[in-house]
């Protein structure tokens, strides 16, 4: 299961704070996958990518409530958080488009992933931090909230846009090979 974590409505479609959201669209074109449906608090759509079964899960609840959307995948008895999920999120501190995978950890003030920790009663399950500070730090509004709220600028999506076959990469190498594997890889600048 990978989970992109982002808010709901139009008003915050093209935010940092909904690069999860962006990622799992972009994984479900490129992989074909049938359209989104609704299940529960989320829209969810499901197939097979990379010789695995896969479910893309975008939340309908608000960020601080994402962890909502696991609650029926954890009565089921083969579910486990620490092999079978990958959580998406926006990281302000990462630079634009920086890649963090990592096994496990804490929430680092995110509030969608205290939410999904809340849930899961574990900080053992991967995620994938991505970067979207601004290169030009005077693009940063004066509050955090206000800022993963804000949208990004032309060069910004452009920027964005030009690494998501890389997260793409990423994340089949999650299903394959591991989280391991996937932060010997891609945890580190695109260009090192």
């Amino acid at each position: 299961m990978i989970v992109g974590l982002g808010n709901p409505g139009r008003e915050y479609e093209l935010t940092r704070h909904n690069v999860g959201w962006m990622v799992v669209d972009h994984l479900a074109g490129v992989w074909r996958f049938d359209d989104w449906r609704r299940d529960g608090d989320s829209l969810v759509v499901a197939g097979r990518t990379a010789g695995c079964a896969v479910r893309l899960v975008k939340p309908q609840t608000f960020m601080n409530l994402s962890g909502a959307a696991l609650r029926p995948y954890l009565r089921r008895p083969m579910f486990d958080p620490a092999r079978d999920l990958l959580v998406i999120v926006d990281d302000a501190a990462l630079p634009l488009t920086r890649l963090r995978l990592r096994a496990e950890g804490s929430a680092g003030g995110h509030n969608g992933l205290k939410s999904i920790e809340g849930a899961l009663g574990s900080r053992t399950y991967a995620r994938a931090r991505i970067g979207v500070a601004p290169v030009d730090p005077r693009r940063r509004t004066p509050g955090l909230a206000d800022f993963v709220l804000s949208p990004f600028g032309k060069d910004e999506r452009a920027e964005l846009v030009a690494q998501l076959p890389r997260f793409t990469s990423a994340v089949e190498t999650w299903l394959t090979d591991g989280i391991d594997r996937a932060m010997s890889l891609y945890n580190r600048e695109p260009s090192e």
